[in-house]
């Protein structure tokens, strides 16, 4: 077996949901739904599979679906995209990241990441040759300054990987920011891979900037979207990258090796969902910023510390701010067996992890999530208790 993947544990996402399965334990723990689908969007894609072509689509996409993207960022975004050369249709984010990475990178690159980070990056990364420099983001902020930059970025630098709004942290990168990389990026010749999935999935009357809407970086960037998460579908992975013309064909060259093609009745019933009403996003991003509020209402009443959350399914407890001086690993034990399962963030790092905060997805039922408040507020005496006796086993007062 390759050796790259033969020392990769288990992903943190599947041990934790297993986990949950076997215990009954509710799954605050893996970002999935279990409401929001639009059911226009459903019936679309069932109608094409019995009705249209289910036979191998255009590697680059049906051109009803790259069309439905250019438009979308065109009225979303303000980013103005040519359809034909600058859209590319993938099986899910993920192979997105695999395609453009392997597309991008020569063995021996250094490639930029930002840290706590999605747990597909660095095996690509790997698998692709390239040589990872990490940047430590910490809480509340999770931001990063041009100290931070300065000290990674060299003469190697080929790639930048960034994932805005960032899982787990729930935090975002504004436009400066990104200008700020963008310079890093120009002075380097570097491009930029934008992992932005949840673009649409921002609170507090925030807006998204994509790479793309930075004039620095629209001809050295990436934008990879997913259908998956805009439309709580994530089990279609359906995705797709953004880049000019140049760029776009680099990443076709790997696409065609991997997936190829994607469903296309999934890619009919995306296309119909891109098109709809902005208004229909505004009460999407309304109903996950109110489970969100539930859910971080509930438990900071228990007496949890809870972190911002700009962005994304997720919102974070701050460990050492509740009182709790256990690490995450060993909270999220204690909570599972208590019947909730979480992530802890230390897994996203791979080194010098943030150890005091703890992930849980709100994108769930009210019922869930009041099921949830109830078990962690019933749990929260005994993680007290237990870390008080610890420390006066330890000689300390």
């Amino acid at each position: 077996m390759n050796p790259l993947y033969a020392s990769l544990p288990t992903t943190i996402f599947e041990t934790m949901s297993a986990r949950a399965r076997a215990t009954g334990a509710i799954n605050l723990g893996q970002g999935f739904p279990d409401a929001g689908w639009p059911q226009d969007v459903l019936d679309t894609a069932a109608a094409a599979l019995l009705t249209g072509s289910n036979q191998y689509p255009p590697m680059a996409g049906t051109p009803g679906l790259r069309r439905a993207i250019a438009d979308h960022y065109r009225a979303h975004q303000a980013v103005d995209l040519d359809w034909e050369s600058e859209v590319t249709v993938t099986s899910g984010a993920t192979e997105a990241l695999a395609a453009a990475l392997l597309a991008l990178i020569t063995p021996g690159d250094e490639v930029v990441l930002f840290q706590p980070l999605y747990d597909a990056y660095l095996p690509l990364v790997r698998r692709a040759g390239g040589v990872p420099r990490l940047v430590r983001l910490a809480p509340p902020r999770w931001q990063f300054s041009e100290a931070d930059l300065a000290a990674v970025f060299g003469p190697k630098t080929r790639v930048v990987l960034i994932n805005n709004p960032l899982n787990p942290s729930a935090s975002t990168f504004d436009r400066a920011s990104l200008e700020l990389l963008a310079r890093f990026a120009a002075a380097h010749d570097a491009i930029v891979v934008s992992d932005e999935v949840w673009e649409h999935v921002v609170f507090d009357g925030a807006a998204h900037t994509s790479v793309l809407a930075v004039p620095a970086l629209r001809e050295r960037s990436v934008k990879i979207g997913s259908g998956g998460k805009i439309f709580a579908l994530t089990g279609w992975k359906v995705g797709w990258m953004c880049a000019g013309p140049d760029l776009t064909r680099a990443l076709a060259r790997s696409h065609q090796f991997l997936t190829f093609t994607t469903p296309p009745n999934l890619q009919a019933g995306i296309a119909q969902g891109l098109a709809k009403d902005p208004g229909w996003f505004t009460a999407m991003r309304a109903g996950f910023q109110r489970s969100r509020d539930r859910l971080v209402t509930g438990l900071a009443a228990a007496g949890f510390a809870m972190l911002p959350s700009a962005g994304t399914y997720f919102v974070s407890i701050d460990l050492t701010a509740s009182g709790i001086g256990h690490g995450d690993v060993e909270v999220a034990d204690r909570l599972i067996a208590a019947g909730v399962a979480s992530i802890p963030v230390s897994a996203f790092y791979a080194d010098d992890p943030v150890t005091s905060t703890l992930r849980l997805c709100f994108a769930k039922q009210d019922a869930v999530l009041d099921g949830a408040i109830a078990r962690m507020t019933a749990a929260l005496p005994a993680l007290l208790a237990s870390q008080v006796g610890s420390r006066r086993g330890s000689g300390q007062p």
